[in-house]
């Protein structure tokens, strides 16, 4: 049985993980200011396709390095490769007036934070599992509130530290809370039982069902990175709000992302998951409704995968935020291009309202738990 220290430790890294995750998407005003590192919306974008890269990668190894190194090591690798990506930041304010060599910093701190973010929050969701086995949704969307939490506090503090004339306290925060948690971390035992069941599943195949997860994973990971990494410049570009207003819209998506994370923990603790200025004012109200709606799909994709896809066992979670990160990767750098050709992110968000149309069709599949779990793949084709 785990320990509270343990339980502690694993909480405790969802919440700096949403910090550090979203430190890149809370300073996108920074990374396009001509004052700063001066970037355009295509340079903006496009830094995000490493942190895509390495985090699908990561994610899906991350089973396989589990297996081989323990799931401790991962989770320690991870928190590792996110301080080596605050670090990375920090080193790349020196060099703004070169910006080749800036970019190329930001581009390997994405990398790192990818990396960090794949090895990561797999790993916590699957000790998170293990740790309760009696309540694995409701354990799984507490450590996902946590996670949106930090991803909501991010913001709040770069807009404190902007005023502050020091926008690079958020990641020397960071650093601060990463090298903490890797003390207390390394000292933990930290452990998810054994893996059978995924070995088993690889040697014959990957279930149907788990495409119906991938696409919602993908569909999702695009809906909620519009709303994450493109909310600042689209309240500040179309409805010209204020740097400030513009932290406030997205510490309002995130914030009731993590307020919708922690109703929906308390509303499955009762019953099943599946039964369950004035334009600028407009556009917070709007992404804090996104916000709500993006809050508990995540985390439950992920307890219905691993509960509905026995075969695949530990690796679920790592191929569903896999899938997650593609969809993050098409709204990430895939947006930044079609801005700079014209295309107006009222638009795009118009597509990002079609993707969670076909999500809430999917949604009706996905939530079958306890009436058709997977036991064995399907044949090979």
């Amino acid at each position: 049985m785990a320990t509270k220290a343990e339980v502690n430790a694993v909480y405790a890294a969802g919440l700096i993980q949403g910090i550090t995750l979203v430190t890149f998407p809370a300073a996108s005003t920074i990374f396009t200011s001509p004052s700063e590192y001066g970037l355009s919306n295509t340079q903006y974008g496009a830094m995000f396709l490493p942190q895509v890269i390495t985090a699908v990668t990561s994610s899906l190894l991350g089973g396989k390095l589990a297996e081989r190194f323990t799931i401790k090591r991962v989770f320690l690798a991870g928190l590792a490769a996110d301080l080596a990506s605050m670090a990375l930041l920090i080193v790349s304010q020196f060099f703004e007036s070169n910006q080749p060599v800036a970019y190329g910093l930001l581009l390997a701190a994405t990398a790192c934070l990818g990396a960090g973010f794949g090895l990561t929050v797999p790993a916590i969701n699957s000790l998170t599992a293990a740790f309760h086995p009696g309540n694995v949704d409701g354990s799984v969307l507490v450590l996902n509130a946590l996670l949106g939490l930090g991803t909501a506090l991010a913001p709040v503090f770069v807009a404190i530290f902007v005023g502050l004339g020091f926008w690079q306290g958020l990641p020397i925060l960071s650093c601060v809370l990463l090298l903490a948690l890797i003390a207390v971390s390394a000292r933990l035992p930290l452990r998810a039982g054994a893996p059978a069941q995924a070995a088993a599943g690889r040697r014959a195949g990957v279930p149907r069902l788990f495409w119906v997860f991938a696409l919602f994973a993908v569909l999702y990971g695009f809906c909620e990175t519009m709303n994450g990494n493109w909310s600042q410049l689209d309240m500040t570009t179309n409805l010209h709000a204020t740097a400030t207003q513009a932290s406030f819209a997205l510490t309002a998506f995130w914030g009731m992302v993590t307020v919708g994370r922690v109703l929906f923990a308390m509303i499955e603790r009762r019953f099943p998951p599946q039964l369950t200025s004035g334009a600028a004012a407009a556009g917070i109200l709007s992404f804090a409704l996104a916000g709500f709606g993006c809050s508990a799909l995540l985390p439950l994709t992920i307890s219905f995968a691993s509960e509905q896809l026995l075969t695949m066992g530990a690796s679920v979670a790592g191929a569903v935020i896999a899938c997650y990160q593609f969809g993050y990767g098409i709204a990430a750098f895939g947006t930044g291009p079609l801005v700079d050709a014209g295309v107006s992110l009222s638009t795009l968000f118009g597509f990002a309202a079609i993707a969670a149309v076909i999500m809430g069709a999917l949604s009706f599949t996905l939530a079958r738990k306890g009436s058709g779990k997977v036991a064995a793949p399907a044949a090979a084709s």
